[in-house]
């Protein structure tokens, strides 16, 4: 009995692992089959990876050619070094990330937020959990809505890529003491939030993954 019952408990977990592979591959880059042979942070943060603004390139709305959907800006852009990026699949992959990325630090998700973050953003949300930890409260975040997404910034430096997005969201957020009890809550309704967030993937690498590696809020 107790190894039928430790057989089934592997078959669980290794499900479980499936799953979490599967929506990852989905949330930020997959294989299509054609890619080139070298295909490839909560509070205000910057990675020291997005020190280096050579290359950078606005992708703003007055910047694409309608016909194209690519940036009318002559220089060096993702499209050279990346020909099978499409920006809608990015920005609802980036879409899905952000939701998850709040919903993890609410949960205390540590293996989503290990996959979605780079190291430097990691620590930052790991030590900001530990402190809430500390204090014995609990935050619990609703995400009502997305409103708006766009790319704002793009800065290519050899094969790596960062894409910077400004999020438009309403977000609930509450936190209770260790009894349950209500700390704050918004209590008109959902926050208006704004977030600047970038995301950073390394086209030579076989990780197909963008990865948070800056931060930043206008509220």
């Amino acid at each position: 009995m107790g190894n039928n019952f430790q057989f089934l408990e592997i078959i669980f977990f290794a499900m479980v692992a499936i799953f979490i592979i599967l929506r990852l591959r989905n949330v930020l880059g997959r294989r299509t089959g054609n890619e080139p042979t070298n295909t490839n942070n909560f509070k205000d943060h910057k990675s020291s990876k997005s020190n280096d603004v050579s290359n950078v390139v606005s992708i703003g709305e007055n910047n694409f050619d309608e016909k194209s959907s690519k940036p009318k800006n002559k220089d060096p852009d993702i499209y050279e070094i990346d020909p099978t990026f499409d920006e809608g699949e990015f920005l609802q992959g980036a879409s899905t990330a952000y939701e998850m990325i709040l919903t993890s630090f609410a949960t205390v998700d540590f293996d989503t937020l290990r996959a979605l973050l780079d190291d430097d953003v990691y620590n930052d949300f790991y030590k900001a959990i530990e402190e809430r930890n500390e204090r014995e409260e609990h935050l619990e975040t609703t995400i009502v809505s997305i409103n708006s997404k766009e790319i704002i910034e793009s800065n290519i430096n050899d094969s790596v890529i960062d894409l910077t997005v400004k999020f438009s969201s309403e977000v609930i957020n509450t936190i209770r003491d260790k009894d349950g009890e209500l700390i704050s809550e918004g209590s008109h309704g959902p926050d208006n939030i704004i977030d600047i967030w970038t995301f950073s993937r390394d086209t030579r690498s076989n990780d197909l993954n963008w990865k948070l590696i800056a931060t930043q809020s206008e509220n």
